[in-house]
């Protein structure tokens, strides 16, 4: 879903993948651009072996200072690992298109916009930033929608990558967890555009000054 979502933005993407529940990891004289730790079904706060070892992998990113992009687990994730908190989220499942508040303006927002509206799936959400984070997006469901750590870590709780279609049949797939209520609302809300093309554009222009910073 990724590589389709970059595929149509202004600054060419290429992508490898790796498989880190699998133990599959770059080589260690790889070098990239950016890393992108996506979303996953397992809890950020999960006791798994290979969680721990994506921590680990991802802090030693962190101290060669390397550029990350978090996404739904990746930006919970990288939020305990800077010393930020993530819970179940006492506002029950997130699902559907949710409208977030642009709280800072930065320059690789290209295109800007006050609001965005993304396609979501998550019951945890970051609950706490990092002290050193700044918060880039907000709603009254989710406080911290997106946020940014210095010149070289932004994050999303939302899926810019996900299509209408795919969210319906994640929201079709769990009614037996949802109430009625946002099962309906949440169906219901997929009739709305979201923005995950802008967001990509967004990550592609914030990876690009990093490394234009990077090379000074």
């Amino acid at each position: 879903m990724f590589e389709k979502l970059f595929q149509h933005q202004s600054l060419p993407v290429s992508l490898d993948t790796y498989n880190v529940v699998l133990g599959d990891y770059p080589n260690p004289t790889t070098t990239y651009d950016a890393y992108l730790v996506t979303g996953s079904k397992f809890d950020s706060f999960g006791s798994e072996l290979w969680i721990q070892h994506l921590r680990d992998f991802l802090a030693t990113l962190i101290m060669n200072e390397q550029t990350i992009v978090g996404i739904c687990f990746g930006h919970q994730l990288l939020s305990l690992m800077l010393g930020g908190k993530v819970d179940r989220s006492g506002n029950g499942w997130g699902i559907g298109v949710h409208t977030y508040r642009t709280e800072s303006k930065k320059s690789w927002m290209t295109p800007f916009t006050n609001e965005v509206k993304m396609l979501v799936s998550h019951q945890d959400q970051v609950s706490c930033m990092p002290a050193n984070a700044e918060l880039l997006a907000t709603s009254e469901f989710c406080p911290v929608a997106a946020y940014q750590v210095g010149d070289r870590i932004i994050c999303f709780q939302g899926h810019p990558e996900f299509t209408s279609a795919y969210s319906r049949a994640l929201i079709e797939r769990r009614c037996d967890k949802l109430s009625p209520a946002v099962y309906i609302k949440g169906l219901e809300s997929l009739n709305e555009p979201h923005q995950g093309s802008m967001i990509a554009s967004w990550i592609t222009h914030f990876v690009a000054q990093s490394q234009t910073r990077s090379q000074r």
